[in-house]
């Protein structure tokens, strides 16, 4: 593939979660050489959000971790009960050579996933609900594994919110009484070298 695009569009057209994985997989060894800090600029933006909500001992999970640019976002920060989650063996590797996480787990959003009620003070998710990737029926087990009071953080696409279940599933949450939106950030370019016609919001939720 000729390019980093070529290498986003390729993954993104996996059909199911298995060749998902195995895409990451196969990218995960070039991901942080192909996306450098100036072309993908949200994991930054997502970490001082959810900075503001929560204190440095907080045990936070990066769930869709991939190779970890998160989690280093996070440790630079002060944050050093970090675990991670993703459904690539090859990217959870890539995590686990930063040395910032504490554990590293493999699991997929949208399936049950393996920790008890009420582990985490925070959930942050970066670029894992979009297109090909987590559904929107992930929420339910991030809720669950958050203890009440704490807080959700993850990005997503304005236009795919709009023109899918994201935009009815959100609010039901709420009105089941499982969160409560505390904040919605305005769009801000994800990709802006190779995709400037892209954009990513950040939304913050508090577990009731």
């Amino acid at each position: 593939m000729s390019t980093n695009t070529d290498k986003v569009h390729w993954v993104y057209s996996a059909k199911n979660a298995q060749e998902l994985a195995e895409r990451y997989d196969q990218w995960a060894g070039e991901y942080d050489r192909d996306l450098p800090p100036e072309n993908y600029t949200c994991p930054e933006p997502a970490v001082e959000v959810l900075s503001q909500y929560i204190s440095k001992t907080a045990r936070i999970l990066d769930a869709g971790a991939g190779t970890g640019l998160v989690g280093q976002q996070l440790y630079q920060r002060g944050y050093s009960n970090l675990e991670a989650m993703d459904l690539s063996a090859g990217m959870l590797e890539e995590a686990r050579k930063k040395n910032v996480y504490r554990s590293l787990h493999q699991g997929i959003l949208g399936e049950p996933l393996d920790f008890p009620p009420n582990t985490f003070d925070a959930i942050i998710s970066v670029g894992t609900f979009t297109l090909g990737h987590a559904p929107s029926s992930g929420f339910d087990e991030l809720i669950r594994i958050t203890r009440p009071g704490g807080y959700i953080v993850f990005t997503i696409r304005p236009d795919y919110y709009q023109n899918s279940d994201f935009k009815n599933k959100l609010p039901a949450l709420e009105a089941a009484g499982q969160w409560q939106l505390v904040e919605q950030g305005e769009p801000f370019q994800n990709h802006p070298e190779t995709e400037p016609d892209i954009y990513l919001q950040i939304w913050t939720y508090q577990v009731c």
